[in-house]
């Protein structure tokens, strides 16, 4: 039974990778991709809400004095 010569292949499955890898490349680049979405100027409406108005001091259980 003769054997399979395999000195060949590093060199095709090589150039095989190489060759599919600019292909894909190609078809890649000539694709023609949507434009980005332009951004419209969306005024927030600012909520007012009662307690942004007011200072308020928040105490951590760790700081308060002992009772």
């Amino acid at each position: 039974m003769p054997q399979l010569d395999t000195s060949t292949w590093f060199t095709t499955v090589l150039t095989s990778t190489i060759t599919l890898f600019i292909l894909i490349q190609l078809k890649i680049s000539l694709q023609n991709f949507p434009n980005k979405p332009s951004n419209k100027y969306l005024k927030t409406l600012k909520l007012s809400n009662p307690w942004e108005l007011k200072w308020t001091k928040i105490f951590s259980p760790l700081s308060l004095p002992l009772q």
